[in-house]
């Protein structure tokens, strides 16, 4: 399915032209001689001791493989979450601009005497989910004449340096990246309603950096909390190495032996 996925659209102005790897042979599973690094930004505060052991031991597992274990440093993490959250509420408000009854999506039954302004306003309410509202006037707000040089501009600045860090590590020799994929296991459905959305956030903070210096990650079920429920590491790799990527996730998915499945997933 990737390989259909991939390869060059030239009617996308975002599609590059490169030729497309063949996944499937591309896994061996043996990663010997390559080099994982452990970042040591991403050993944060308050992090929970299973999430601690899981990578420990994901790391250890890397090593069984063969792979060399190598710390790293990325400089810029701590800036990832908050430059994250300017950055991609702007992009989602310009996006979905678009979905106005008009030219796309749904369009809100209008009542007598509404006019244009109304029908945008009762489509987009009844359209978007309340996450979606909220982070569409996150991003009206930063990319407004007022604040667009104090927000988008800045977050946009920290975005070249995080993926500096990145670009700086592969280029010392580092093959893929070993990171813990979230703080936590899943919480229960509806668990979260009345939470703090800045708290939901903060359970992006491994995974965000993947997106801001555009680089191709998987997340890999390698093992259970005290409650039975799954966690995973993430494996970062190189620009446009998937196939490699892939490779050492499969290594990992062997070494794991993950096969735990939950008995109601409801």
């Amino acid at each position: 399915m990737l390989r259909a996925m991939c390869g060059h659209d030239p009617k996308d102005s975002t599609s590059a032209d490169l030729a497309v790897p063949d996944f499937e042979a591309a896994l061996s599973g043996d990663i010997r001689g390559k080099k994982i690094g452990i970042p040591k930004e991403y050993r944060m505060d308050g992090m929970p001791e299973e999430i601690e052991k899981l990578w420990a031991d994901g790391a250890e597992m890397m090593r069984d493989a063969g792979a060399e274990i190598v710390d790293i440093s990325l400089p810029h993490t701590k800036y990832a979450l908050p430059a994250y959250y300017v950055i991609a509420p702007a992009e989602a408000s310009s996006n979905l601009a678009r979905y106005d009854g008009v030219r796309y999506g749904h369009r809100a039954k209008l009542q007598k005497g509404d006019g244009i302004t109304e029908m945008y306003e009762r489509t987009r309410a009844e359209g978007f989910g309340h996450e979606v509202q909220r982070r569409v006037m996150i991003g009206a707000y930063v990319l407004s004449a007022g604040f667009y040089d104090a927000y988008y501009r800045r977050a946009q600045r920290v975005r070249t340096l995080i993926k500096q860090d990145f670009e700086t590590v592969f280029a010392a020799g580092i093959d893929a990246i070993l990171t813990p994929a979230t703080p936590s296991a899943a919480f229960g459905l509806g668990e979260m309603a009345d939470v703090d959305p800045v708290q939901m956030y903060l359970n992006d903070v491994f995974t965000v950096t993947v997106n801001l210096a555009g680089l191709p990650g998987i997340s890999v079920p390698t093992g259970l909390d005290k409650d039975g429920l799954p966690l995973g590491l993430q494996l970062i790799g190189r620009p446009w190495e998937e196939a490699d990527m892939l490779n050492s996730a499969y290594a990992l998915e062997r070494a794991a032996g993950f096969v735990s499945k939950p008995a109601k997933w409801w």
